[in-house]
């Protein structure tokens, strides 16, 4: 009977071990799966080129006088002519949009320093959108002309990104490809695939500000350049 009982402690003890050594052997594979891979970063940019066919401009009307009603007066006289020559080159209403309308008071002072005065300025200015660029340089002489005497930040833009996007992007992507190949290497180690990819762009525009008016404006038509568009892609690759 106690050989019987001595048998089965025995039994016992070793289906204990056995389980624990299962038990430990499956945490350190766990512990060895759980281990991250060794990983590479790198950074590509790729850029591409476009014609800009759509150009944004701010045009506006600044008066002042010493009468608050009388300064509102002459800037809503030049506005209507401003708006009546924008309407003549066909450009959609809802590309006219206002974006300030203001009425403030400025103190005048004398060589001393003293207030002698206080005129009352209006400031009315429109975003307007233009898209045939073609016409830019008519369009701002003929604003200029009605009145127009605030004409700043015209940039360009294009109305079709996406092939120019695609050559980015795929530009970006070769790069960081060759990055990594170079840098793999040079290292001594292979690449595997790839654990992550992200990617992000900016679209940088031409940019011209500057203000209008008078004969020697009109003397002929405003040349402005649009230039070329330049899109870039970034993206960052992680590879195994």
């Amino acid at each position: 009977m106690r050989n019987k009982m001595r048998f089965i402690v025995s039994l016992i003890l070793i289906s204990t071990l056995l389980t624990a050594c299962g038990t430990a052997a499956l945490a350190q594979n766990d512990q060895v799966q759980e281990a991250p891979p060794r990983t590479l970063t790198v950074n590509g940019r790729g850029n591409a080129y476009l014609d800009p066919d759509i150009a944004y401009i701010y045009i506006g009307v600044y008066t002042e006088d010493k009468d608050a009603a009388e300064a509102v007066a002459k800037n809503t006289t030049q506005s209507k002519k401003v708006a009546n020559a924008l309407k003549s080159f066909d450009i959609d209403p809802k590309d006219i949009q206002t974006t300030n309308f203001s009425i403030y008071p400025t103190q005048q002072y004398d060589p001393n320093g003293q207030v002698i005065g206080i005129l009352y300025v209006v400031d009315n200015t429109v975003f307007v959108t233009l898209r045939d660029i073609d016409k830019i340089g008519k369009v701002l002489n003929a604003v200029i002309e009605a009145g127009a005497n605030s004409i700043n930040n015209i940039q360009f833009d294009a109305s079709d990104r996406s092939k120019a996007l695609s050559e980015a992007r795929k530009q970006a992507v070769s790069d960081a490809r060759t990055q990594a190949s170079e840098l793999a290497q040079a290292a001594g180690v292979s690449l595997g695939p790839i654990q992550t990819i992200s990617s992000y762009g900016s679209y940088p525009t031409p940019m011209f500000e500057g203000k209008g008016g008078g004969a020697a404006v009109m003397a002929a038509e405003v040349p402005i350049s649009p230039g070329q568009l330049q899109v870039t892609v970034d993206v960052n690759i992680v590879y195994e």
